[in-house]
């Protein structure tokens, strides 16, 4: 009597199993082997009423025998299924669901039964207890969900596994699927899988809802989220926009969590690939072959068609693709430049110091403030090359040398003609070198007038002297001179003429 159960625990399972659970569900949540649920199971479809209690002591329970055959019968008919019972019930231990079963029978075993037998033989074995989603249907061609799932793991030649993810985009409408599968959940991956997706729908959806998964989403809010700027700009690309769900809400985005629930179950659920691209051709071959083919068990209408209805209202697709880019946040140098694959480019001087948002590809490094504005665009440059645009400069910090010839002639010429002709024969006697003489030439006016300057340019034209030592040294004497003749005729020290007179006539 040691193997019968209590009453009160043979009725709870009766109870369970009449409300739809799970051997398995059932087993977890009692405590007792899966074996024992389905052997009170068919007693309780072998005699409907109730099973009695035994007389093996009191509170136990003596189940009857079960005959042979007795199993899951339809009534009046012997199920088709009934001769694949083992087979069923391996693959539901594996969690496989009735439409994979289904599928497996047909390929391994030539059934020759319907999909609506093996649904009915699986749920009264006690399979297929979740409850459906709510049904909330959308216009063609208005919106596409995405989610991703683990995909089937991916062993190399040695033995060693490889975790995988598996992104599906699904329409809303037509419930048509795109999956793709990659090795890093990245915004890259992210964008090109949607991207693929666009290009084989043909078309583009008016919105895109989004799981609040971290390659798109920085910050997940109900009500201002923060979507990474590189999806933003793949959205205005293809003309759509990408509306990120409530967090922790899954049944905002229905379809495509029963449409990944699908994938798993059917499409990968115990295979195993030796390569990504393997797998990826198979989920390209079960998306046209299984489940392109289906009904849809909510539409009632089979994908494919509807599909080919929906198609029509999608977006066109834009000319070109959407660039493929990196991007990331840098701090302004004291230089006033960002440093982006260790070569470095000049942003506006008033950004010193701050962040800003920099993206670039083989070609260009275009530079953004904080409002996603863009302040810079430069070509790409070599490893440790500097990217400088001169209006990036502050005026102050542009020296005449770097101004060139043109623009300290142009200053030279309206201190007069003397300095102008003098300047052009100093660039024509010395060359490059005579740049910095220039230089220093327009520095005297800080202490002379335009005309004293001039009249100097020219006594050293006239001299034949191209060096500023010259006319520095000629404005230093008519400066000293002019100082030692203000000092004799007018000093506080020496008095007026005419008082040394008024004193000699006052003498005796």
């Amino acid at each position: 009597m040691a193997n019968e159960l209590k009453m009160a625990r043979v009725q709870a399972i009766i109870g369970l199993l009449e409300r739809g659970w799970s051997y398995r569900r059932i087993a977890r949540e009692l405590g007792v082997h899966r074996d024992r649920v389905a052997r009170y199971d068919r007693l309780r479809r072998a005699k409907p009423s109730r099973v009695t209690p035994g007389s093996g002591g009191e509170g136990e329970s003596k189940p009857s025998k079960v005959t042979a055959g007795s199993g899951v019968q339809k009534r009046g008919k012997r199920s088709k299924c009934e001769r694949f019972r083992e087979v069923i019930e391996g693959k539901m231990e594996e969690g496989l669901t009735a439409q994979r079963i289904y599928q497996d029978l047909k390929e391994e075993h030539d059934f020759d039964g319907s999909y609506s037998s093996v649904k009915r033989y699986v749920r009264k074995m006690g399979g297929m207890g979740e409850l459906p989603y709510r049904r909330m249907e959308v216009e063609r061609g208005k919106e596409a969900q995405v989610d991703f799932c683990l995909g089937a793991p991916v062993a190399d030649e040695e033995g060693r596994r490889r975790r995988v993810y598996v992104l599906r985009v699904v329409l809303s409408h037509s419930r048509k699927g795109y999956s793709e599968a990659v090795y890093r959940h990245r915004a890259e991956n992210f964008i090109r899988v949607l991207e693929n997706a666009f290009m084989h729908f043909g078309g583009v959806p008016d919105k895109v809802v989004i799981d609040n998964l971290r390659a798109a989403v920085k910050k997940a809010n109900w009500f201002d989220p923060e979507i990474n700027p590189k999806v933003m700009e793949f959205a205005r690309h293809y003309g759509t926009v990408i509306i990120p769900t409530k967090p922790y809400t899954p049944r905002h985005k229905g379809k495509v969590e029963s449409g990944v629930k699908y994938l798993k179950n059917n499409c990968l659920r115990g295979k195993e690939f030796t390569s990504l691209e393997e797998e990826n051709e198979h989920l390209k071959w079960w998306e046209e072959n299984v489940a392109d083919t289906r009904i849809h068990g909510t539409t009632r209408k089979q994908v494919r068609k509807m599909f080919e209805k929906e198609k029509e209202a999608l977006k066109p697709l834009p000319a070109t693709r959407f660039p493929y880019y990196e991007e990331g946040k840098r701090k302004v140098h004291r230089d006033g430049h960002v440093e982006v694959g260790r070569a470095y480019y000049s942003v506006p001087p008033e950004y010193l110091g701050r962040e800003v948002w920099v993206r670039w590809d083989s070609r260009v490094v275009r530079i953004y403030n904080h409002r996603l504005e863009q302040i810079a665009v430069h070509t790409k440059a070599g490893a440790g090359k500097f990217s400088t645009h001169p209006g990036h400069i502050d005026e102050r910090k542009i020296s005449g040398v770097e101004r060139g010839k043109k623009h300290l002639l142009e200053k030279i010429d309206r201190m007069g003609p003397a300095a102008g002709l003098w300047a052009r024969a100093v660039l024509s006697e010395r060359g490059i070198e005579g740049i910095r003489t220039l230089v220093g030439f327009i520095s005297l006016a800080k202490r002379y007038t335009a005309c004293e300057i001039n009249e100097a340019a020219g006594l050293a034209l006239r001299c034949g002297v191209y060096r500023l030592r010259f006319i520095r040294e000629h404005l230093k004497r008519r400066d000293k001179n002019s100082q030692d003749k203000s000092f004799t005729q007018h000093h506080e020290l020496i008095r007026p003429l005419s008082e040394y007179g008024d004193y000699v006539k006052k003498q005796p």
